[in-house]
């Protein structure tokens, strides 16, 4: 029994022939699951489907994998998976053209919001999980692109 070659879509891996480019990479349970929600929900597009799973999303590439011990290349460090819950430390942020179409579009496919977009100020913003527990920004610039700031918190005003 022979190991099938993986479908690879050549023309759009994150190969920069110059400098570098960002990827995003995310531990997570289920390839599947995970693939689906990045290329049917998200509109993203499945450059190789597994091991690592690489999803073209815009502009930008989400690279997908289980957790692991450690590697030849990180020999003290495990990947592990996120454990969902109400504290983050770091998160994906979607900059759309039009925050409201987007969020009826990937409601509408399943997309689960913490709440609906709000309008900040200086953007109008929500945030979503991915199926793993990952939190989602979601964000439209509004005031800021008239220089309008958010409003700084109490806390983080001086004295």
């Amino acid at each position: 029994m022979s190991e099938q070659t993986p479908s690879i879509d050549y023309e759009n891996l994150p190969n920069p022939s110059e400098g570098f480019l960002v990827t995003h990479f995310i531990t997570v349970r289920s390839v599947a699951r995970s693939r689906a929600f990045y290329s049917d929900v998200l509109g993203g597009q499945v450059v190789l489907e597994e091991n690592p799973c690489m999803v073209k999303l815009a502009n930008s590439w989400l690279i997908m994998n289980p957790g692991g011990g450690p590697t030849p290349d990180k020999p003290d460090i495990s990947v592990v998976n996120y454990e969902p819950g109400n504290t983050v430390s770091s998160f994906l942020n979607l900059r759309v053209a039009d925050i409201q179409e987007c969020y009826a579009r990937w409601s509408g496919k399943g997309a689960e919001f913490v709440t609906p977009p709000i309008d900040r100020g200086a953007e109008i913003r929500c945030y979503m999980r991915d199926p793993d527990g990952y939190m989602i920004e979601v964000g439209q610039s509004t005031g800021l692109l008239e220089g309008r700031l958010a409003k700084k918190r109490p806390e983080d005003l001086p004295g």
